[in-house]
């Protein structure tokens, strides 16, 4: 395809039409040179950072567990909010994933350690 859009442009007389022409638009940059995120890449960042804390730190507790999950489901919400449903459903899966981990680690903990 591209070969055949730079054959067009050199193919044409001096006085060819602008529609045959390639234009690249630059990216906006900002005049005080800060990167712009939207509200939903930063809920993305921080979904996904969540998961990452939460996963490392998933040995100290069964609630770092269930954090781990409802930060899959914040990630999952991302991908199918941006359009990217494959990432939304396996971020869904692991959610799933998490909530039975962190039920069957509840049940193991409540029965090693018997209320008094």
């Amino acid at each position: 395809m591209l070969v055949l859009v730079i054959k067009l442009v050199l193919d044409q007389p001096a006085a060819a039409p602008d529609r045959y022409l390639l234009s690249i638009a630059p990216a906006p940059v900002c005049s005080n040179r800060s990167v712009i995120v939207d509200q939903l890449t930063a809920f993305g960042a921080a979904a996904v950072a969540a998961m990452l804390v939460c996963y490392a730190l998933e040995w100290r507790s069964s609630w770092f567990v269930l954090a781990f999950g409802g930060a899959c489901v914040a990630s999952a919400v991302y991908g199918f909010l941006v359009g990217a449903w494959p990432f939304g459903v396996v971020e869904s899966i692991w959610s799933l994933v998490a909530l039975r981990r962190w039920w069957k680690r509840r049940r193991r903990d409540s029965l090693k350690f018997p209320p008094l």
